[in-house]
């Protein structure tokens, strides 16, 4: 997929005839120009955003502030006379630093740079005049939001497992009600008892708050690397013994390939795998042993408000 800079050049020949154009008809175009598939066209960011759109409203905020097109009404816009001159000149490339070459860029770049203060460190977030971004500023913020995460679930996996047998039910209890299933907290602990040696809890649960389904729950720290498919069996075997249908198998280890495959041949049963990994997703999803610490908000021009009755 080509990245917002890639897109701006063509993006410029395409409306260089001088009409009013608006992004339908210029994502179609431009997805045809660099041979996208629907499947391409389609796929978002992590926010929902379809990833080609985002990168070509980018491409237009950078060449609007370039001087290169305007903005005639909502989601239209034309070329400018700077922007025919600049397609007439036939560059071989045009990216962020081509287009220093505009005076209105660049106080668009100086405007951009901002500083953070932290509890301990200022952090300086600018848009650097020799840098090429390959991409846009969502996915930027995308990609450090992944990084956070993926620290953030490292280090509750690592409390997972350091936590005694008590504290592991407490946690395990807390998210299932969370996710809306066991009903209150003591109805869940009178349906959830904990095993022995093996520091886990197993029991049946409801499904929903009327009882009208109910999920075998086993969940427990794993002491070896990872749980193989006897593990796997002996749960489902538990299942049979108990008359359900749906299971839930939660451990802060890893399941084998051949534990996952054997879960798929099941026709009479449905069983979830629950690894240490996604019990730290989950966890974070429903704010279970975390807490947010900052909230940032995007916001965008809301050109409904704008209009003139």
């Amino acid at each position: 997929m080509p990245t917002y800079e890639e897109i701006m050049l063509p993006l410029l020949k395409f409306i260089y005839n001088g009409e009013i154009h608006n992004n339908k008809e210029c994502e179609k175009e431009l997805g045809n120009i660099f041979g996208l598939t629907e499947q391409q066209l389609a796929e978002k960011l992590g926010s929902g955003k379809r990833k080609f759109y985002d990168r070509l409203n980018w491409s237009k905020t950078y060449l609007r502030k370039a001087g290169l097109i305007e903005d005639i009404s909502r989601g239209k816009f034309k070329i400018t006379e700077e922007g025919k001159q600049l397609v007439d000149s036939n560059p071989s490339i045009l990216d962020s630093k081509y287009l220093q070459k505009y005076p209105s860029f660049v106080e668009y770049l100086e405007k951009s740079k901002k500083k953070i203060e932290s509890n301990s460190s200022q952090i300086e977030i600018k848009v650097a005049p020799t840098k090429i971004n390959k991409k846009t500023p969502i996915e930027e913020l995308e990609d450090s939001y992944q990084v956070i995460n993926d620290s953030l679930k490292d280090q509750l996996l690592e409390k997972l497992k350091q936590v005694d047998c008590y504290k592991f039910e407490e946690i395990v209890l807390d998210l299932i009600i969370k996710m809306g299933y066991g009903g209150s907290k003591e109805e869940a602990k009178q349906s959830l008892t904990k095993k022995g040696n093996d520091e886990g809890i197993d029991g049946i649960i409801n499904e929903d708050r009327l009882g009208l389904d109910r999920i075998y729950v086993q969940a427990k720290r794993w002491k070896e690397s990872s749980v193989g498919r006897p593990e796997v069996q002996k749960f489902a075997g538990a299942l049979d013994g108990q008359g359900e249908t749906k299971g839930i198998f939660i451990t802060t280890s890893k399941f084998t390939d051949s534990a996952i495959e054997y879960t798929n041949t099941l026709h009479n049963k449905k069983i979830i795998l629950i690894d240490g990994d996604k019990l730290a997703e989950l966890m974070m999803e429903f704010n279970v042993g975390v807490s947010v610490e900052v909230i940032y908000e995007i916001k965008r021009i809301d050109s409904d408000y704008f209009l003139e009755d």
